[in-house]
């Protein structure tokens, strides 16, 4: 059992200033300047965005800081204090009512409990706590009840029977209705007191408004779960965008070889290169694909926006193409079709695509482009843009009408396809290709699509890419 504090004994005197006090002094100021820190990265936070999770959560966790540095200052205050000197005369007139902003000392009351007379004495601070004009007097242990919470009584009177009957010392927290309707919560702390012999003969206590300090700890755990919920939800939605593009787009890196084999004269290597978050899974795709006539399809597009709404409307995009395809559409119809699905679909979106038919027994390549940068050439030690043939992005506009052209290629040529996203470091940065195009020495020392690849991801892969990027090289062999 805890020792107890008897009647009889001298209440304690404060202690005499002198290192004690300095002590003291120090710890003001530290707590003073560690306040004023703190609130200047609240005035921080307060510039997030308040549809920001994680920026709710930082002022939280602030307010909550300033509230118990507040805390700690105004009991440090009272230690150096010590006791109040006794007023000599008692003011006339009510008290005055507290001004707005009260300084925390009001928020710690005490009071003293005589079971033999059955008097109680309340502190001014506890008074105001409970929003009690000094003039009603201080409320019994049998009426103190009565300003509770309902659910609360049981728990209060259960402190005090342990502390009067067992010795056990009161800590806990109960709310109270004030006269004024306002609800506080208070952290109750005491002993009993106990005669000569042994016996209880008062309680003490020490109330503490905490209400505010509550709120601010209610707040703090309210703004942590609601952005653990949302990086629940986003690494979520992550991992189920990236299992929908790697369940309809080929291996992300290496040699694609065809299901039939395909054109024995058709080398193809292709590479999916992730954005500088890796949270951005965007709407990117390649793909290479055998047809039944025996010719080949190779397609590259960049679908606008992240995460599960792109992917997946990228997979309805590279379903209905590959389908197009597959029955003997033409590059340009098939642009054409696109459009009209992604115009029709319940996610609005634009998109950048193109669309190539490789015919290898005559090495003619007939594409179009919907607003895609155009494949680049490789030939003899050199590079070149083709000239794109006309064709909008899609979903801009109802009706758009897709051209198509015809490339004669030779063994040895190399075509490069790609999203834009592969070179840019800006939005506003157009001078990927060119970069692309200086590669064109060293891909004609390469041996494979699949070491031209290699060589695009070293020049390429290091850069900070705002969104993610595809490439498809395709090498014509002799």
């Amino acid at each position: 059992m805890p020792s107890h504090l008897f009647a009889d004994r001298p209440a304690p005197q404060p202690p005499e200033r002198g290192s004690g006090g300095e002590v003291v002094d120090a710890l003001i100021s530290q707590t003073r300047r560690l306040r004023v820190d703190v609130a200047a990265v609240r005035r921080d936070a307060v510039a997030v965005d308040d549809e920001d999770p994680h920026g709710r959560w930082q002022r939280a966790l602030c307010d909550l800081a300033v509230h118990q540095l507040d805390d700690l200052g105004a009991h440090l205050g009272q230690l150096k204090a010590g006791l109040p000197a006794e007023p000599e005369q008692a003011p006339a007139g009510p008290p005055p009512a507290p001004a707005s902003g009260t300084s925390l000392l009001s928020r710690v009351g005490s009071a003293e409990w005589n079971l033999l007379t059955d008097e109680a004495n309340w502190s001014d601070e506890l008074y105001e706590i409970f929003g009690r004009p000094p003039e009603s007097g201080p409320l019994t242990l049998d009426e103190l009840p009565s300003m509770l919470f309902a659910e609360d009584q049981g728990f209060l009177a259960s402190m005090v029977t342990d502390c009067l009957v067992d010795g056990k010392p009161i800590d806990g927290e109960f709310r109270i209705v004030r006269t004024d309707g306002v609800v506080r919560t208070l952290h109750m702390m005491g002993e009993p007191v106990l005669d000569s012999d042994g016996c209880t003969a008062s309680m003490w206590a020490v109330l503490r408004d905490v209400s505010e300090l509550r709120r601010s700890q209610r707040v703090v755990r309210e703004t942590r779960d609601s952005l653990q919920q949302q990086q629940h939800i986003a690494r979520t939605e992550h991992r189920i965008a990236v299992e929908l593009q790697e369940s309809v787009l080929p291996p992300r890196r290496g040699a694609l070889r065809l299901p039939h084999g395909g054109p024995a004269a058709l080398d193809l290597a292709a590479h999916y290169l992730p954005s500088a978050s890796s949270a951005m899974i965007g709407g990117d795709w390649y793909d290479a694909l055998e047809l039944p006539d025996g010719q080949t399809l190779l397609t590259v597009g960049d679908l606008t926006g992240h995460g599960v709404a792109a992917t997946s409307g990228m997979a309805m995009l590279v379903g209905a193409l590959r389908g197009m395809a597959v029955a003997g559409i033409a590059p340009g119809a098939l642009m054409g079709h696109l459009n009209q699905l992604l115009e029709a679909s319940t996610q609005p979106a634009l998109g950048s695509a193109m669309c190539c038919r490789y015919d290898p027994v005559g090495r003619l390549l007939t594409w179009a482009q919907a607003g895609h940068p155009a494949p680049l050439l490789f030939r003899d030690g050199t590079g070149r843009s083709l000239t794109p043939p006309q064709g909008v992005l899609l979903g801009a506009t109802s009706g758009a009408v897709y051209e198509q052209a015809e490339v004669q290629l030779r063994p040895g040529d190399l075509l490069v396809l790609h999203t834009d996203g592969i070179s840019r470091r800006s939005a506003t940065d157009d001078a990927g290709p060119s970069r692309l195009l200086d590669l064109a020495p060293r891909f004609a020392e390469a041996r494979s699509a699949q070491e031209c690849v290699r060589l695009t991801v070293e020049e390429f892969g290091e850069a900070e890419r705002r969104h993610d990027a595809c490439l498809l090289i395709a090498r014509i062999a002799a």
